[in-house]
């Protein structure tokens, strides 16, 4: 039986193949957007065209890689952030819990006594 009907990795799948859909779109947005830099240059060669749409392409890829990167590192580092944050307020949570708990054991110890 496959790990998708168990269960098992179906969302990793769809992050892999979401990811691979967005870059595939991201490559498709650089190279029209390097034929429509060159489209104005009318006395290039078609050699040079073509070369100069795929630096153009390449650049933007590049560029693209480097953004992609600077976001996964911030999301990794506010996912961190994020995980120290609830830890300690669940702390603070159960510390105030457990000091109420003990206070109401407490006066109703006292409340026994009277």
């Amino acid at each position: 039986m496959s790990e998708l009907t168990q269960g098992g990795t179906g969302g990793e799948l769809g992050n892999e193949v979401e990811g691979y859909l967005l870059w595939q779109a991201r490559i498709a947005e650089a190279e029209q957007r390097a034929r429509e830099f060159v489209r104005p240059m009318e006395w290039l060669t078609s050699a040079q065209r073509t070369e100069i749409e795929q630096c153009y392409v390449a650049d933007s890829l590049l560029r693209a890689r480097k953004d992609l990167e600077r976001i996964a590192a911030r999301c990794t580092s506010l996912r961190t952030e994020y995980e120290h944050r609830y830890e300690e307020l669940r702390r603070r949570c159960v510390g105030w819990t457990l000091a109420v708990c003990a206070g109401c054991a407490a006066l109703a110890a006292l409340l026994l006594l009277v």
